[in-house]
């Protein structure tokens, strides 16, 4: 070890307590997942063909839908990433603008 710190350089975010990363919801922690896609080839059995052959195999990444939106968090508006997942289960507030608040 060469005694630095291992976050020196990160922003940490003041009411999450993560480390402000790219791609990651700010709420649920969700991020980039590795996998795999399988390309096949032939007719399957069920279908009256001999079988399908796996021609080959790569690595992918499935990356979460991390929208950018204005929150009120602690009474004040900040701007959040978050996953649509969230977003639409209703986990944070949306500030209400003044313009809507004359009407």
């Amino acid at each position: 070890m060469d005694g630095r710190d291992p976050d020196e350089g990160f922003q940490s975010d003041s009411w999450t307590g993560r480390i402000d990363m790219a791609r990651v919801c700010d709420y649920c922690g969700k991020g980039t997942v590795s996998g795999g896609s399988i390309a096949r080839r032939g007719l399957p059995k069920k279908k009256g063909g001999v079988g399908l052959n796996i021609t080959g195999r790569s690595k992918r990444k499935f990356k979460p839908n991390i929208q950018r939106v204005r929150a009120l968090i602690d009474g004040e508006t900040r701007r959040v990433k978050i996953c649509t997942r969230c977003l639409k289960s209703g986990v944070i507030q949306k500030p209400v603008s003044e313009a809507q608040i004359a009407r």
